[in-house]
């Protein structure tokens, strides 16, 4: 379902004020971190944030840290 807004001025940038409904889809609140993800055609994908992603990002970030000789040695 297209849910339409407009770009408005907020201080000296531009933005969008998410209708009720676009909130209720996406399961956010006031606060809440939303990602902006470039897709085809000159569209964006918004996505909330998950918090478990940072600890998943951190033990990826820890595993290539240790294991860096050998996934170079892979990567060849």
């Amino acid at each position: 379902m297209p849910i339409q807004t407009k770009v408005r001025r907020i201080g000296n940038s531009l933005g969008i004020v998410l209708p009720k409904e676009a909130l209720q889809s996406l399961h956010v609140e006031e606060g809440a971190t939303l990602f902006l993800t470039e897709a085809p055609d000159e569209s964006l994908l918004v996505t909330p944030a998950k918090p478990e992603f940072k600890d998943i990002m951190a033990l990826a970030e820890d595993g290539m840290n240790r294991y860096r000789n050998a996934l170079r040695e892979l990567a060849k």
